[in-house]
């Protein structure tokens, strides 16, 4: 590398192909125009507005925000497919990876990445809240008894949503539902 050459890293935030932010406690400190382009804000609008904006319903956010402590707790990142909303109210799937800048303070200070993965995976049936959920750690391979456990649920409640979720998508197998959900025919 030139040794001239000084290294602008706002530059790259602004440009980086996936959308990306800065955040505090869950509320966006700042953003690239990948991700306001991505949920359909105008560059700037998301600025010290909270993660929930971008869920599909409060409840969602809250339960993920819980889902997400352990896990970075132990590991220090975190990383999942999801379904987000749009400003428009569009519904779609999306790969979030975080890492907090204080492990001590897993949503504290962090910086996330958003890449908008509908086009290999639409949200082609009208699913509640808990079923998005489910969908979400059934698509990562967890069983239900590992779906119960991060999610508190009993096993029975989970296996109930799953039936749900297998009729939306006429599904006879669980390996077909999990085909369906990641976009296959």
């Amino acid at each position: 590398m030139n040794p001239s050459y000084a290294i602008d890293y706002e530059m790259i935030f602004q440009h980086a192909p996936v959308g990306m932010c800065v955040s505090v406690d869950r509320v966006i400190q700042s953003c690239n125009g990948a991700l306001a382009g991505m949920f359909g804000y105008a560059q700037g609008q998301l600025q010290g507005q909270s993660f929930s904006i971008l869920y599909p319903t409060m409840d969602e956010f809250l339960r993920t925000g819980d889902r997400i402590v352990p896990i970075m707790n132990a590991k220090g990142r975190y990383s999942d497919e999801r379904i987000m909303r749009r400003a428009s109210g569009e519904l779609f799937w999306c790969h979030v990876t975080g890492r907090a800048l204080d492990p001590g303070q897993p949503l504290g200070a962090g910086v996330w990445t958003f890449e908008d993965v509908s086009e290999k995976r639409p949200v082609s049936a009208e699913l509640t809240p808990r079923e998005r959920e489910i969908a979400a750690l059934l698509v990562e391979g967890k069983t239900s008894k590992m779906i119960a456990r991060d999610t508190d649920l009993s096993p029975r409640t989970v296996e109930m949503h799953r039936a749900s979720l297998m009729r939306k998508f006429s599904a006879s197998t669980s390996s077909e539902l999990v085909n369906k959900l990641v976009g296959g025919r």
